[in-house]
């Protein structure tokens, strides 16, 4: 004959005080009052909660985070209960992010943010669009949205050092990282407020790294006036590269060696001279090809300048922006099948942010328990 027993586990001393006061006693009503748990949804504790949120941002989906959780934890949660508890939890802190966002954008509007500009090196505002697919079409039919990434770290946050080669390598310590689905007028808010936290305004430089869409030049023109925007090279060199294509009808022998050239003067900033072999294709595209090479260079003619770039000892290349939209958006939203309610995917993704960025229990964790704390004193 085999039966179970189910037993409360104190957390933390005052918990614990707690239930030595129920010694004895044969019954409390109601217990989820006595325990302070009654304001809260899903009758689980505040630190359980955080333990799933923490799960299920974790793993590669809901069903994956409910194992974790049961092998774990040892408690018995189903996938729903996971889902529920994570868009509470990650509610909650994009809340608290969104109010952070909007401080720092009537600071910089009003003129009371300082920017002394005092520390050597550099703070690095990386930033990318990625698709993800929801299950709400727009105007068009389509079910895709944007989500845009922000990354940022600086100089000091970089490890060097020489391999066996003699050749330089270097790894990020530190970064931190904040996503929204949205417009860009309010990713801009979302991103002034990592930067600042960064370091954005006590460095002497400030470099912005990306593919050079419109959005995140006007954003940075207008939130970052003091910054050197970068075109990533390589993502220019895949432009190259496509538009060669059409060009030589996807003759390999003559696309390659002439895309090779473009590229490598490129990277010897002679933009000017090769924005005057393309003026045939001003205003026109070859063929079937989706890339307008010499606008492209034109409206970052600003951006492309890499032989000073790395006379300064700059980036340019924005593999960490890519590496982070791998990490945050693709391994745990893009997997095969999956489509998001907007909310559900903007909640986990802020607390997928927070973990990659080291911040679980400063931004997360801290907060939240506070949060929950404030909800029971108001009852």
């Amino acid at each position: 004959m085999t039966y179970s027993r189910y037993t409360l586990i104190p957390e933390g001393v005052e918990s614990k005080k707690r239930l030595y006061d129920l010694n004895g006693l044969k019954s409390v009503a109601p217990l989820d009052s006595y325990l302070g748990i009654s304001g809260l949804p899903f009758k689980i504790t505040p630190s359980a909660m955080i333990k799933i949120a923490y799960w299920a941002q974790n793993q590669g989906s809901y069903q994956r985070a409910e194992e974790a959780i049961t092998e774990a934890m040892k408690i018995n949660v189903n996938d729903d209960t996971v889902r529920a508890v994570t868009n509470y939890v990650g509610g909650i802190i994009f809340k608290n992010d969104c109010q952070k966002a909007e401080s720092a954008m009537k600071k910089l509007e009003s003129g009371k943010l300082h920017f002394p500009n005092n520390v050597n090196g550099v703070v690095y505002i990386q930033t990318d669009g990625a698709a993800l697919n929801t299950r709400i079409k727009d105007e068009e039919g389509s079910t895709w949205r944007e989500n845009k990434l922000g990354e940022v770290f600086s100089s000091k946050d970089i490890y060097y050092w020489t391999d066996k080669k003699g050749k330089k390598q270097h790894r990020l310590m530190r970064k931190e990282y904040v996503s929204f689905i949205g417009a860009a007028s309010e990713f801009k808010k979302h991103l002034l407020a990592c930067a600042l936290r960064g370091g954005y305004g006590r460095y002497k430089k400030t470099v912005i790294l990306s593919d050079g869409a419109t959005w995140i030049r006007n954003m940075a023109e207008e939130i970052f006036p003091d910054a050197q925007q970068i075109l990533d090279y390589y993502h220019l060199c895949e432009n190259v590269n496509t538009f060669a294509k059409y060009k030589f009808n996807m003759d390999e022998t003559k696309y390659k060696p002439w895309a090779k050239d473009i590229c490598d003067r490129l990277k010897d900033s002679q933009y000017r001279a090769i924005l005057h072999e393309l003026e045939p294709f001003k205003d026109k595209k070859p063929n079937g090809c989706t890339v307008n090479l010499f606008g492209y260079i034109s409206n970052n003619i600003k951006n492309i300048d890499y032989v000073t770039y790395e006379k300064n000892g700059y980036f340019i290349g924005s593999g960490a922006i890519e590496s982070g939209n791998k990490v945050i958006l693709q391994d745990r939203l893009k997997r095969a099948g999956m489509r998001w309610n907007t909310a559900t995917a903007q909640a986990i993704l802020t607390l997928k942010t927070k973990a990659e960025s080291d911040l679980w229990f400063s931004d997360v964790e801290k907060p939240f328990l506070l949060d929950c704390f404030s909800r029971s004193r108001n009852l």
